[in-house]
């Protein structure tokens, strides 16, 4: 159920995500098992604060930082803070972002590696998943050059298998280099995404809001005429 609820999060599927949610917390404290408890509260945070929430989605990060498993393992500690930061970014608060972010890491390198952990949380919970938080907090806290330096090292330290995570992460690092007025590698970075990927409903939000953004400061610029032309040639070649 925590796996459904996530999926429905990922995919902008915000009301099945809640449905999901109700159920998957029940289930969760009749299991008795704290790791499941935090995976499924954790996800909540990161419902309510698409919701807009912010209040319940810190409650909510709150109720998974403060389980047994939070407090006794560091990687679950770690990844329960680098997510309050991305919290806290979209509230406007940069520095208890950034010192959620230094607690995350802290936290990161007391996690040993030896210890037995669930298969969902170490199949995405590393040091690249950590700067992709980082990354996040600071583009929703306004620091567009933080997030962009962010974005290079997430996807200089993301396992090689991870193509969706590159195609959202290469999404957000295009869109911190155009608020930064960077066009011509904003859109270097977009135009290198596959197009397999660009129908995912994240990159898609984030492309649209990229390219809202550019035609608003640069509309008759040839990055966004390269831009344009791109969006049109990737939409005719399935059917050609």
């Amino acid at each position: 159920m925590s796996s459904a609820m996530w999926a429905a999060i990922d995919g902008l599927r915000l009301d099945t995500a809640q449905r999901h949610f109700d159920r998957a917390a029940t289930l969760a404290a009749m299991s008795g098992d704290s790791s499941i408890q935090f995976r499924v509260w954790s996800h909540a945070g990161m419902l309510y604060r698409r919701l807009g929430r912010h209040t319940d989605a810190l409650a909510a990060n709150d109720v998974a930082r403060g389980l047994p498993v939070a407090r006794r393992d560091p990687l679950f500690a770690s990844l329960g803070l680098a997510r309050q930061a991305v919290i806290s970014g979209e509230t406007g608060d940069r520095r208890g972002a950034q010192q959620s972010i230094g607690n995350a890491e802290e936290a990161l390198g007391r996690a040993a590696a030896d210890v037995q952990r669930p298969m969902w949380l170490t199949a995405f919970y590393d040091r690249a998943e950590l700067e992709n938080l980082a990354l996040c907090a600071s583009f929703n806290a306004g620091d567009f050059r933080g997030a962009e330096a962010h974005a290079h090292r997430s996807l200089a330290l993301l396992r090689p298998d991870m193509h969706r995570n590159r195609a959202v992460i290469s999404a957000d690092l295009a869109y911190a280099q155009l608020r930064q007025a960077d066009l011509e590698p904003a859109v270097a970075t977009a135009m290198s995404i596959p197009a397999e990927f660009t129908h995912h409903p994240r990159v898609t939000e984030v492309l649209g809001d990229f390219a809202r953004t550019l035609q608003a400061i640069a509309p008759s610029s040839p990055f966004a005429r390269n831009w344009n032309q791109h969006v049109h040639d990737s939409r005719r070649a399935p059917s050609e």
